[in-house]
């Protein structure tokens, strides 16, 4: 009757150092993708700014509109003026139920929505003047914001939709009839006009650039975080398996001195002396002990470890 363990461990330490690398290799490599969450988040809280940029617009223009009409006394086409500006309302509505209910934005999606806010804008132009209206200025505020916001190959595309959109006012628009009276010189009004377009572009940039700088920061802030913490898990993974690994090699020595220390424990020569038998004692408890520790780690690692011994019978 001979009892054999070291077989089981060999076998173990041989499919230890067979996974092992493989597995290191496939932590070492496994892909994460933190920056789509980190952009989704941003491209949220981007499209919230372009709809509170989107009210102040509608806000202003009327405002505008107002005084023109009324004030200044040029005649305006006042209800498809309306219809643009009611346009307006309903795109912000649906970008806050999309925000609402839409778990992520996405570069097109910001695209389209200042793509849109160019097409607002130019219908705008086209009922009050075309490219003579001095707020042709305000087109620089979305090639702005594109240019920040959105990928080049889009930033672009944006660019070439407002150039062809303000070549096509040069040709194409609704002059404006200015009253014949109060209005002497009409350079000087345009004058007034191109600086009012000058100091709200100029606040709209300051102001929302501003915060959308702050949610960029953020947005690194938040992936120099989970880069740390994927590095951290990576490292731990890898501390496991070259522990793992360490103790497949490990049991096969042991289970081989727990072998020859039975074996000479039953010889009776060795059997016979005290203090051999004493020795040999204390070095299979040192021998348990380290397989118990090698047990341990193994189980730590999700993995079993063969310790029962079972009885073979030689033919």
């Amino acid at each position: 009757m001979l009892e054999r363990t070291s077989d089981l461990h060999e076998e173990n330490a041989a499919t230890g150092r067979a996974v092992m690398p493989s597995a290191v290799s496939a932590a070492a490599g496994m892909p994460f993708d933190l920056a789509a969450p980190a952009d989704i988040a941003t491209n949220r809280k981007n499209m919230a700014l372009l709809v509170q940029l989107r009210w102040i617009a509608v806000i202003g223009q009327i405002i505008t509109i107002g005084f023109v009409q009324f004030w200044m006394g040029v005649a305006l086409p006042l209800l498809p003026l309306a219809a643009v500006i009611s346009g307006l309302v309903a795109l912000n509505v649906v970008s806050l139920l999309w925000l609402r209910y839409r778990a992520d934005i996405n570069n097109r999606e910001l695209l389209i929505a200042l793509a849109l806010d160019v097409a607002a804008l130019t219908a705008l132009l086209y009922l009050s003047g075309g490219a003579t209206n001095p707020f042709t200025s305000l087109y620089l505020l979305q090639v702005t914001l594109g240019a920040v916001l959105l990928d080049a190959p889009s930033t672009w595309s944006l660019v070439a939709l407002v150039c062809v959109n303000f070549a096509w006012l040069t040709s194409y628009y609704r002059p404006l009839e200015l009253p014949q009276h109060g209005f002497a010189d009409a350079f000087n009004l345009y004058i007034a006009g191109t600086f009012i377009g000058l100091v709200l572009d100029a606040v709209l940039l300051v102001v929302f650039m501003t915060r959308i700088n702050r949610n960029l920061r953020d947005r690194d802030l938040r992936l120099a975080a989970l880069r740390q913490h994927a590095t951290e898990q990576d490292h731990i993974v890898r501390i496991g398996l070259l522990a793992s690994g360490a103790a497949h090699e490990l049991g096969t020595p042991l289970a081989s001195l727990s072998v020859i220390l039975g074996d000479w424990r039953r010889m009776p020569a060795l059997a016979s002396d005290p203090e051999l038998s004493q020795d040999l004692g204390e070095m299979e408890i040192s021998v348990q002990r380290c397989k118990s520790i090698v047990t341990g780690i193994l189980l730590s690692a999700g993995e079993a470890r063969g310790e029962g011994s079972s009885p073979t019978t030689v033919a």
